[in-house]
């Protein structure tokens, strides 16, 4: 679990002591866009693996394979290049594409931590009052 993880997993439970609309639509809203960008996570990683499988078909028909125009029965090197490369090129647009929605759903992620935050502050201040600050012997002053 990473260190962004713990700390809406803290968060989330901070909004369990929340019984406000509020706090309800901000729990609501901080769980869709993690399971967003845990969905957009896996795209991005189904799409590397595409692109590089279709970089290894690719690098093995020009290497191994052989074009003998003779022959008509076999599957022609020049449709397989051509198959691989769309693959390649559509899968590496689609990369681009799902990394720009990660960092646009990891942002919107991040405004509602904040606005957890900000609500936590407030819950935590109704309930126990403005805090003091310290002075240098440790002693709460108000």
């Amino acid at each position: 679990m990473t260190e962004h993880q713990k700390q809406t997993a803290f968060l989330r439970e901070c909004l369990h002591y929340d019984d406000t609309a509020e706090g309800h639509k901000l729990a609501v809203s901080l769980t869709q866009l993690q399971r967003n960008e845990h969905c957009v996570q896996r795209a991005v990683c189904l799409m590397a693996i595409l692109a590089a499988l279709a970089l290894t078909g690719l690098c093995y028909t020009v290497i191994f394979l052989t074009y003998d125009p003779r022959n008509v029965s076999q599957v022609t090197p020049p449709f397989i290049s051509r198959a691989l490369c769309a693959l390649g090129l559509g899968s590496l647009i689609c990369l681009v594409s799902f990394l720009g929605l990660g960092v646009a759903y990891r942002k919107q992620l991040d405004q509602r931590r904040e606005e957890c935050r900000r609500l936590a502050a407030k819950l935590m201040e109704s309930r126990l009052g403005k805090p003091g600050t310290a002075n240098w012997t440790g002693a709460l002053v108000k």
